[in-house]
């Protein structure tokens, strides 16, 4: 495997005022973020938050209301930003289709776009699985045959295939056992390690935030109430902040 450099690879990602309504709902209400090259960003809050629909944003899947989103200072909605920037997607459900071995999966981006040829792309599809130590036999499963955490290695994988500058994930470790949701994380942060591209993780898996966030924003109703390092969050004597880290199963 050769990594690619931050220079090469993540980009700075900034948030501006960004406003979102469905209907008479109003679920971002005026974000703003910093998200610097290479480091790994986790937006955490209560469900309902509007994080997801900041990815959604992201991705191009949503046109926001007012404010704007920038990657390396080019608008997203700018003509032509989709060759320029390489932005991967590793879905909450992970996304993989049932009818295409997991070495199809991973290597559908590159043989649908006629990228490599046949044998080039069977390499990457090998490195890529290396990366989430997942074998050559995995890649002849299916993902019925594979558990939960199997699955959302696979999807890491087949991100990977893009050489992203930026990764995107939503709910990473959703319908996870504590024990596999601490394997998945540690494929993210060995991913970023190697890749170097920009991370955004979106959880309200609290876990998991601090363990593998370089830095964490708190959104609550549409709005960022907090943003720093696993300790200054941990730190933070904001209320909203505090009962969601204190939350907890009591006794009558």
């Amino acid at each position: 495997m050769n990594p690619v450099s931050s220079a090469e690879s993540g980009v700075a990602i900034r948030v501006r005022q960004l406003r979102k309504s469905f209907g008479p709902q109003l679920v971002l209400d005026g974000v703003d973020l910093d998200i610097r090259p290479g480091e790994i960003f986790v937006l955490m809050g209560p469900s309902g938050s509007g994080k997801s629909v900041l990815l959604r944003h992201l991705i191009g899947l949503e046109t926001p209301d007012a404010g704007e989103i920038l990657l390396n200072d080019t608008r997203l909605e700018d003509e032509g930003i989709r060759d320029r920037f390489r932005l991967a997607m590793v879905f909450q459900s992970g996304g993989l289709l049932n009818s295409l071995t997991v070495g199809e999966n991973v290597g559908l981006y590159l043989s649908e776009h006629r990228l490599k040829p046949a044998e080039e792309i069977e390499r990457v599809v090998r490195e890529k699985l290396a990366l989430v130590h997942l074998g050559p036999a995995d890649a002849l499963k299916y993902p019925a045959e594979l558990s939960g955490g199997m699955k959302k290695r696979v999807a890491i994988a087949r991100a990977l295939v893009m050489e992203p500058q930026v990764v995107l994930y939503d709910e990473p470790t959703s319908e996870l056992d504590p024990l596999v949701a601490v394997t998945v994380g540690r494929e993210i942060v060995r991913a970023n390690a190697v890749t170097r591209a920009t991370t955004l993780v979106v959880t309200h898996d609290r876990d998991l935030a601090f363990g593998i966030a370089h830095r964490i924003a708190f959104l609550n109703e549409g709005r960022i109430v907090a943003v720093g390092t696993p300790d200054a969050i941990r730190a933070s004597q904001d209320p909203l902040v505090r009962r969601f880290l204190s939350a907890d199963f009591t006794r009558d």
